[in-house]
């Protein structure tokens, strides 16, 4: 796949005039290039005759390719709406390698994901959704996976009895049954579904996170998993055994101690069942008294689990524990919870956030309720932010990639539509903008006492960095302890290496400077 070339030359200082609704690119571009005049589009390299030749053009995209076995088509997502940049519609699509005639498989107001043909070549494996209100940087409704033959019929959903969120789909070699992994109660596992119907089978239900993956033609797998007890190794299960193939870490792990994990469930404000996990500090000691880092998961339709966290650990060594909350709107617990959050942003599932802490400091008497520090990314930046403005318990707070205006996050961001799917309506309707006034922290910056550490990309277009600059200087402007740092080059998160080691090691500085130093963990009395 490739992405046709813009006329304009932004190098050469050429003017850029926007006529296209969703201008921005997504990932970590910035403003240096707009989405004006190109689009990506399918390719096929000849390497023989070191030759390139174009499939399909137009003003679509087209993504998620996969080969057929006779090697005559290619089907892939495309979002063929009139206007498919108001109208977030993808369906599958399938190409003639022959001449690039395109014919459309599914024709559906939901949208589908990640096709993948059968190994005979008469079906087609997806994932998808059933609800015709889809964003194109999210989804509040689960994945599950679904199943269509070649010609576009006879589509059914597979995996409605399992109600958690599945993803990365593909076939055994037999065609006879489907992998896909499921999220599920802060973990990821791998299943197997009988096309024919019938129960899931569960295949990789550790706890912890299951990465890449691949199945032999003998149903040997190989897989990448991030257990509690240690980084990602390599697996292999087989006839029902698992052993370990690599231990890369064997020598690192030696030298230093992991932290524990241990989950509860909690009582949240309204009586709802909520999992957290908590980090225990390395030397952690009963008659002492721990700082606590709450740390809240982005999405929000996301969620975070036991596996092992290499920055939780790292304040575990500086006796330091941490909190995460798997609240309402995260996924792994059913459709119900993640549709909690509906037309209620910072909202319930911050609430959910507040009565975790309570309940840790309940639950284990040598957290620190005097030295309580607060962080996320992305929409868990977003609930930091929301969360000081309704409290002033935290003695640090580090939001990244957050949002601190959602009615400016709307119209700057590259995507316009994900806020009407989770509010119900475009912000112009039914009042809306006013509930998104309502909601957003900017609006409560007078009540923040909390020391700030802002921390952004400079090229976000997820999240523009305007909304952490315009919450610096609110806070700068009522007397918070506030500092912005911009990280140049990157996106949405923090990704070069020299600039997550520096995050870290700012972030370590930041709470040290409201915990105490290392004289950390203060005796009980």
């Amino acid at each position: 796949m490739s992405a046709t070339k813009a006329p304009v030359d932004v190098d050469n200082g050429d003017p850029i005039v926007i006529t296209r609704y969703l201008y921005k690119p997504t990932a970590s571009e910035g403003m240096t290039r707009f989405n004006d005049n190109r689009r990506v589009h399918i390719f096929i390299f000849d390497r023989l005759a070191n030759r390139v030749h174009q499939l399909t053009s137009g003003r679509y995209y087209e993504h998620s390719i996969d080969w057929s076995p006779r090697g005559d088509e290619i089907v892939f997502i495309s979002n063929h709406e009139p206007d498919p940049d108001r109208t977030f519609n993808y369906d599958i699509h399938a190409v003639r390698v022959e001449n690039g005639e395109v014919r459309r498989v599914t024709d559906t107001a939901s949208a589908e994901y990640q096709p993948k043909w059968s190994p005979d070549g008469r079906s087609i494996a997806y994932l998808g959704t059933r609800r015709s209100f889809t964003s194109s940087e999210t989804t509040m409704e689960d994945t599950h996976v679904w199943v269509v033959d070649a010609d576009g019929r006879n589509r059914r959903e597979l995996g409605g009895s399992v109600d958690n969120r599945q993803r990365n789909v593909r076939w055994a070699a037999d065609g006879q049954s489907l992998y896909f992994t499921v999220q599920a109660r802060g973990n990821v596992h791998l299943f197997r579904l009988p096309v024919s119907g019938g129960s899931p089978q569960m295949l990789v239900i550790d706890r912890g996170r299951l990465g890449a993956w691949s199945v032999a033609n003998d149903g040997a797998i190989a897989y990448a998993f991030t257990p509690p007890s240690g980084p990602t190794e390599l697996y292999m299960r087989h006839e029902g055994l698992s052993r370990t193939l690599t231990s890369l870490n064997a020598e690192l792990l030696a030298e230093r101690a992991v932290a524990e994990v241990e989950a509860f469930t909690f009582s949240s404000f309204d009586r709802r069942p909520i999992e957290a996990f908590l980090t225990k500090p390395v030397d952690l000691n009963p008659a002492s008294r721990h700082p606590l880092v709450v740390v809240i998961h982005g999405g929000p339709h996301g969620q975070q689990g036991a596996a092992f966290n290499a920055k939780a650990q790292v304040y575990a060594g500086h006796g330091w524990a941490t909190l995460m909350v798997n609240y309402r709107g995260s996924t792994g617990y059913g459709q119900e919870l993640t549709d909690a959050i509906f037309k209620d942003q910072n909202g319930g599932e911050a609430k959910d956030v507040l009565a975790g802490v309570d309940a840790a400091l309940d639950r284990y008497r040598w957290l620190d309720a005097d030295r309580l520090a607060i962080e996320g990314g992305s929409y868990g930046g977003q609930l930091t932010n929301w969360i000081i403005t309704q409290t002033d318990r935290f003695k640090a707070a580090i939001p990244r990639s957050s949002i601190s205006n959602l009615v400016s996050f709307n119209y700057m961001a590259y995507y316009h539509d994900y806020l009407a799917v989770e509010f119900g309506a475009y912000p112009h309707e039914e009042d809306i903008v006013d509930l998104l006034w309502e909601r957003s922290p900017i609006r409560y910056a007078r009540n923040v006492t909390t020391p700030t550490m802002l921390v952004h990309g400079e090229n976000d277009n997820d999240v523009p960095i305007a909304e952490a600059e315009q919450f610096y200087i609110a806070l700068r402007d009522v007397g918070v302890d506030a500092v912005m740092v911009r990280y140049p080059r990157e996106g949405h998160g923090i990704r070069e290496t020299a600039h997550q080691v520096d995050l870290l090691e700012r972030s370590i500085t930041w709470y040290e400077r409201y915990f105490g130093r290392r004289a950390a963990t203060t005796t009980l009395r």
